[in-house]
């Protein structure tokens, strides 16, 4: 008697659909068959619960006093630029292109870690110093980050916005319905074939709204266009964000524009004094939720924004105020949250 034995199968056996996204450069897999795409700054990731969803329409309201909304368009598409992902960037600029050199560089990591000196690598790479710098660019194509730590006085290395895969446009040139056409275009491009994903296309549109782009007066037709651009960018599995002046809208036709965002953010200009490192606050309003009725519960709506040694942004909860003129201590036990939050805590 011959005797048939059958592959044992686990139900905790992984899925197979979420072995080729992860090994997508810039997409991570995440909870439900989300799909995240990193914002460019590690600690936002971390409060958005991995990222921004792949699909998902996110719009930050400016500041007039607070000019941070250009740290969080920077990060975002120089992330997405290392991980060589189309980008579409729009601006009231008469030259967007040029803001392309004002993007930053992922730190080195011995600017994030202490140097060993005297390693056997050294050692080796001590042959020529074009092998070392060949080396690391190869490292650095091959294994990069979902989300790199970028030094603001750095700019970006210019062999990654060189190539077609970037686009720029001026608001200023174009009207609403040949901007909703180049952004449908650019998404075709990038759209989800069968069941796999390419990549993940960025969308970048800077101050929309503003007084240069020539349209300020047209609420309803600015209205119909981001209603548009959101299926676009739902179909296509792409990711866009917004930034524009609430305070030049009405105050009906602001909150339609919030309500149409799948993640909200709003910048505040630094408020506090005595705190030496702090730019200015980050409100999160809204955080994207695919495929689940699960909303997302957040540690704190309000972050401080801070530069690390001058270079990094870092985010973190902002527990008290500070004491006599010292900078307050930021995110901490739950032991001193129940202590502070009635002296520093803000509310949007």
């Amino acid at each position: 008697m011959s005797t048939t034995t059958k592959a044992r199968t686990s139900s905790f056996s992984r899925n197979p659909l979420a072995g080729p996204t992860s090994q997508i450069p810039g997409l991570k897999p995440g909870p439900n068959g989300a799909v995240f795409v990193s914002s460019g700054i590690p600690d936002l990731d971390r409060i958005l619960g991995g990222g921004f969803c792949l699909g998902s329409l996110i719009m930050v309201m400016e500041d007039p006093e607070a000019p941070h909304h250009m740290l969080l368009l920077r990060n975002f598409m120089a992330q997405g630029l290392l991980h060589n992902q189309p980008l579409l960037y729009g601006s009231s600029s008469k030259d967007p292109k040029g803001f392309l050199g004002t993007l930053p560089n992922p730190m080195s990591p011995k600017d994030d870690k202490p140097r060993d000196r005297g390693t056997e690598q050294d050692k080796d790479l001590r042959i020529a110093w074009q092998y070392k710098k060949y080396s690391r660019e190869n490292q650095l194509d091959s294994n990069h980050e979902f989300c790199s730590t970028f030094d603001l006085r750095k700019p970006l290395e210019r062999q990654y916005f060189g190539g077609k895969h970037v686009d720029c446009v001026s608001t200023q040139d174009l009207t609403l319905d040949i901007l909703l056409q180049r952004c449908s275009t650019f998404l075709a491009q990038n759209s989800r074939s069968g069941s796999s994903i390419s990549c993940g296309g960025r969308i970048a549109i800077q101050s929309f709204c503003a007084p240069q782009c020539g349209y300020i007066d047209k609420d309803w037709d600015m209205l119909a266009f981001i209603k548009s651009l959101k299926g676009l960018v739902r179909a296509s599995n792409a990711v866009a964000i917004i930034t524009f002046p609430h305070s030049l809208l009405s105050s009906s036709f602001s909150k339609r524009w919030q309500h149409l965002a799948d993640t909200l953010l709003s910048e505040l200009a630094q408020l506090l004094t005595g705190y030496q490192e702090m730019v200015g606050f980050l409100g999160i309003h809204k955080v994207a939720r695919m495929n689940t009725q699960v909303p997302l519960v957040l540690e704190a709506t309000t972050f401080s924004i801070k530069l690390h040694k001058r270079r990094s942004l870092v985010l973190e909860c902002l527990n008290q105020a500070p004491i006599d003129g010292a900078s307050g201590t930021s995110y901490g036990t739950s032991s001193s949250c129940s202590t502070s939050t009635k002296q520093g805590s803000l509310d949007f």
